[in-house]
């Protein structure tokens, strides 16, 4: 597949440097070690590198074009056309769209940004959607899926090229419809320009991913957040975050709400704790600009609002209520509030919380069901801020009954300085805790020492199928370990009330 440079930059301001625009291009690319032969090279400056310092070598290779953001240097001889941009990262996102035959155009893309719900709520849009007959791509943290095709996602938004790359894998297949998570840092790089999301959707704001290579400040992460309401043509909003109005200033598309506040368009009601053997849920009333009861099987407040989103994009789509409700019912979303059935005497569940905030979150919300004992197991990631240990230990110390403290991806640390800084954070409270290094061995204890009424979480891997020790990645799954422990012959609760 070729296409002209001209068709390429066509929405596009930039400078003819020098060469000829007449061009024929083989390939766009911006990994020198794919140049190819009258390819399109774009310089990209990144954390650990600058293609601009690659400009030389990829033309002597062959590139036909390269697009920059600064001056150059190349050899007079050098058959090359240099075309300079503002950015090279936003005119990568047009260029990779034109290259693709703006395949974005021919799907209802939906957009789903903030700090908390968006793999959830992406999964259950998809589930409702498709329960209604659409056929749905999904773009996500921990996946992307392209009809019975998954693939590993390495971000949650991933490079504009690859993005386009997938959207135009999506129309090849059928597909009508694309649900993606949208990060800050995706919209901070551009890598969801070239296209207008149909959707665009906010679910809450707090301050996260603020540090080097993230975000310099909460103000900076909030405005990247907004820039997703300047690229949709309707916005669908949180009402009840404090910072919904600060995220939509200057949007330019048509703004809708949803929440528990009685300004609210799209509303929950009556919210009711679901405790089943086994099973934690939620049923509430939706009322406002759709009127039934719901049940959803997965904890607490934020399920409410996750499913309250849900619902208010799926109402675009023409979805009947009984679709909606059906939909709900057989949600599952792999290591997000997770329950695995091991028992009918207590609940064991799942979960990706790995850091405080997340941390603290959950464990508040499962108390709202009133537990016998909450009983929290956690380590925390190698090679990452040991503030984070410490947070965790003094958050799972203050909230649980009983604190598991036992290794997560160590990555080059010793787990046993991980577990000690914890314990750190632990000596603030009065929190119970035992120690087990080996996850598997871990997760063993905890099954066995279950007592009747139990809350157990597993926090901190969730959907991660793999632990990271000294850079190798080894399979571990703890839907796996708990497969084995059981079979094993470990009796769930066979061992309660010994010890702790």
């Amino acid at each position: 597949m070729n296409r002209k440079l001209t068709e390429l930059l066509d929405k596009l301001e930039y400078e003819q440097v020098c060469g000829k625009t007449e061009r024929e291009i083989t390939a766009v690319v911006y990994d020198s070690r794919k140049v190819i032969p009258g390819c399109l090279f774009i310089c990209i400056n990144g954390a650990n590198f600058d293609g601009h310092d690659f400009a030389a070598q990829v033309a002597a290779q062959g590139a036909g074009v390269l697009v920059v953001q600064k001056d150059i240097e190349l050899p007079a001889d050098a058959d090359v056309t240099v075309i300079k941009v503002a950015d090279t990262r936003y005119a990568m996102a047009f260029i990779s769209a034109a290259w693709f035959g703006h395949p974005a155009e021919k799907l209802k893309v939906i957009g789903i940004t903030g700090t908390k719900g968006k793999t959830t709520t992406t999964y259950l849009v998809k589930s409702i959607l498709e329960n209604a007959g659409y056929k749905v791509g999904l773009v996500g943290t921990i996946e992307v899926i392209i009809g019975d095709e998954h693939i590993h996602a390495n971000n949650t938004t991933p490079e504009s090229y690859l993005l386009q790359e997938y959207f135009a894998r999506m129309v090849d297949a059928g597909l009508d419809t694309v649900v993606m998570e949208v990060s800050s840092q995706a919209l901070m790089l551009h890598r969801t320009q070239g296209f207008v999301f149909d959707y665009g959707i906010f679910t809450n704001l707090e301050p996260d991913h603020i540090g080097p290579n993230e975000h310099a400040s909460f103000e900076e992460y909030l405005h990247c957040k907004g820039l997703l309401f300047k690229q949709c043509k309707v916005g669908i909003v949180n009402g009840d975050d404090e910072h919904w109005q600060a995220v939509t200033e200057g949007h330019t598309c048509a703004l809708e709400n949803f929440g528990m506040g009685e300004h609210c368009m799209l509303r929950a009601e009556n919210r009711q704790l679901v405790h089943k053997p086994g099973e934690l849920g939620v049923t509430f009333h939706v009322t406002g600009l759709m009127n039934f009861a719901v049940e959803v099987p997965m904890p607490g407040k934020f399920s409410v609002y996750n499913a309250l989103a849900a619902i208010a994009i799926c109402r675009h789509f023409k979805v009947d209520e009984e679709a909606i409700k059906k939909a709900l019912l057989q949600a599952k979303v792999k290591g997000r509030i997770e329950m695995i059935k091991v028992s009918d005497q207590f609940t064991l569940l799942i979960d990706y919380a790995h850091n405080a905030m997340a941390l603290e979150s959950l464990l508040t919300t499962l108390r709202e069901y009133e537990p016998h004992r909450l009983v929290s197991l956690f380590g925390c990631g190698g090679n990452r801020s040991r503030q984070r240990r410490f947070e965790m230990g003094e958050v799972s110390g203050r909230l649980a009954d009983l604190t598991i403290i036992t290794s997560d991806n160590p990555r080059f640390e010793e787990p046993q300085d991980i577990i000690n800084d914890i314990k750190t954070g632990m000596a603030k409270t009065d929190g119970k805790y035992v120690e087990i290094c080996d996850r598997k061995e871990a997760i063993t204890y905890a099954i066995e020492h279950g007592e009747p009424g139990d809350i157990i979480v597993l926090a901190g891997k969730g959907h991660e199928d793999y632990q990271e020790i000294k850079g190798v990645k080894h399979p571990m799954d703890e839907r796996d370990l708990i497969r084995d422990i059981l079979a094993e012959g470990h009796i769930p609760g066979s061992a309660a009330g010994q010890g702790l």
